[in-house]
């Protein structure tokens, strides 16, 4: 067990990464949030304990213990064993970071270690980014989610240069600790430096932003917020009252010219049969829109299920039924527009455990068919591999997100190489209650509109719902539990960024010095070994 004076560090900088974040806390704080915890593995070196890696590991994993319980408790709102199985995970990949950054500590030099550190940590966040326990919640570019003027530059970098910003700042402050430590530290020197590590970034930011004067066009959208609640109503509200109510928000806003009508993510929750549409309440629903504002076009959220009886389109998460029978069952958005065939995407990146069993071939045979109950789903979704753009006209072609995938910087950009202007999410944000979760998803949606330049009009079942311009400014939005339509005119562009362009390479370079640095490390000390 750790002393009572690394505890104490541990747990300070467990507290301090917590209310650093997003959207109750002050992110400025995650600049130094990481510099107890490295004084706790600094001193364990000077220590030489028994064990060492171990108890790095235990210091480490208090720490991020804290950080996730704290913002990410809301997860227990859908499920306990979701939220736990999340927080103690999630934090043990954090502690294994922290651990092998310590055996690296011990075979080179602080310099070599502390960038294998920045790099490692970069690197776990692009895991994050696409193995099938993916959970990138976290990774610490969000933090700024709600300070957006700071990082108009992300349109260069995405959130991996915030990743970046942020250990720089907390490597100068620990290694001005070390100087501290052997009366060294020039105070001046220091202020300089962390005043040009903080406020070149944040200047050139502003400066970024002066230069959208002229956001371009506009286009008309309208979100739908219903409110349904998921856990009393969302499953016994049969599909014609739903349409019913969509409907009735429709009219509210009296859609005009090419007007684009959003409606939340699995809102047609009966389960429709993919070969069966037409019959479906869903395709009445949009032919009642697009007859009565056929200028308009639909974009929906619908829970669909499509029978394979040919074994030769079984795909590899295409789901068993019954002997010589399988289904795929999609999370999917449809577009409908006047006197136009109908179009569909089918979700993408999955929930962990509510849409997709992670690795069955290992752990079906220990598990059986759990899931964990973060939405009502046991059976696993089946995606596409592109990404489809619905085109409205030849000016605003709609990025259909769903949901999770809006968490996904590099995959939402998929979507603009693919044309798209507009950003529109749907998603179901009412699972985690009136918490920080909700409130958390929508301020990452920012994030995506600095990345890619382009507006996003935002459909949540309930949570928030609204407008985003291509700055990561709120046009508009509305406030949970509450049933309304909102309408806006959000700016249309068509610049291709150089983060949509060229995607994580921040995370790419990172895997260089990681094999670099570590292999170098390992080699130097078994040759330092020999020499003894």
């Amino acid at each position: 067990m750790p002393s009572l004076k690394h505890l104490g560090l541990s747990l300070l900088s467990g507290v301090l990464l917590s209310l650093s974040w997003p959207t109750y806390g002050f992110s400025p704080i995650i600049f130094f949030g990481f510099v107890p915890l490295l004084i706790v593995f600094f001193q364990l070196r000077l220590e030489k304990p028994k064990r060492l890696l171990l108890r790095s590991f235990i210091s480490a994993y208090i720490t991020f213990f804290i950080f996730n319980i704290i913002t990410t408790f809301w997860l227990y709102y859908s499920t306990a064993f979701g939220m736990w199985f999340a927080v103690l995970v999630n934090s043990a990949l954090m502690a294994l970071v922290f651990m092998l950054y310590q055996f690296i500590a011990k075979r080179t030099s602080n310099r070599n270690a502390l960038v294998f550190l920045i790099a490692l940590w970069i690197g776990f966040e692009k895991l994050h980014l696409h193995w099938e326990f993916s959970w990138p919640w976290l990774n610490l570019g969000n933090v700024f989610s709600d300070n957006i003027n700071w990082i108009q530059w992300y349109e260069y970098t995405g959130t991996f240069g915030g990743t970046l910003w942020i250990w720089l700042v907390n490597l100068l402050l620990f290694n001005a600790y070390l100087k501290w430590r052997q009366n060294r530290l020039h105070k001046t020197k220091l202020l300089v430096s962390l005043f040009l590590l903080l406020g070149l970034p944040i200047a050139s930011s502003y400066l970024i932003k002066s230069q959208y004067t002229n956001l371009g066009k506009t286009a008309e959208l309208i979100v739908l917020q219903p409110n349904i609640d998921p856990y009393s109503e969302k499953y016994n509200t049969k599909d014609p009252q739903v349409a019913d109510n969509l409907f009735e928000l429709i009219t509210q806003q009296k859609p005009i010219g090419n007007s684009v009508i959003l409606a939340p993510e699995t809102v047609f929750a009966d389960g429709t049969r993919l070969q069966q549409f037409k019959a479906s309440p869903a395709y009445q629903f949009s032919q009642q829109v697009t007859n009565q504002y056929p200028q308009s076009s639909l974009i929906s959220g619908i829970s669909m299920y499509e029978i394979i009886r040919d074994s030769t389109d079984i795909k590899g998460q295409t789901n068993f039924l019954r002997k010589g029978i399988w289904f795929n069952d999609y999370n999917s958005a449809f577009l409908a527009k006047a006197n136009q065939s109908i179009e569909f995407y089918h979700k993408s990146k999955l929930v962990v455990g509510v849409e997709n069993f992670p690795y069955q071939e290992f752990l079906k045979p220990l598990l059986g068919d759990v899931m964990l109950d973060l939405g009502g789903t046991v059976a696993m979704k089946t995606t596409q591999d592109e990404r489809s753009v619905f085109e409205i006209n030849e000016t605003i072609k709609v990025a259909p997100i769903i949901c999770y995938e809006s968490v996904y910087g590099e995959f939402v950009s998929g979507y603009v190489n693919n044309g798209a202007t507009i950003l529109g999410i749907i998603t179901n944000d009412a699972w985690w209650g009136e918490t920080q979760g909700h409130k958390q998803h929508f301020s990452y949606a920012k994030l995506r509109a600095v990345e890619t330049r382009r507006s996003v009009a935002r459909s949540a079942n309930t949570g928030i719902s609204g407008f985003i311009n291509p700055l990561g400014e709120v046009l508009s939005q509305s406030v949970y539990n509450t049933r309304i339509s909102l309408k806006a005119k959000v700016p249309i562009m068509t610049k291709t960024t150089f983060y949509v362009k060229h995607g994580d390479y921040i995370a790419r370079i990172a895997y260089f010095f990681i094999i670099f640095i570590g292999i170098f490390a390992v080699i130097k000390h078994k040759r330092e070994g020999l020499k003894r």
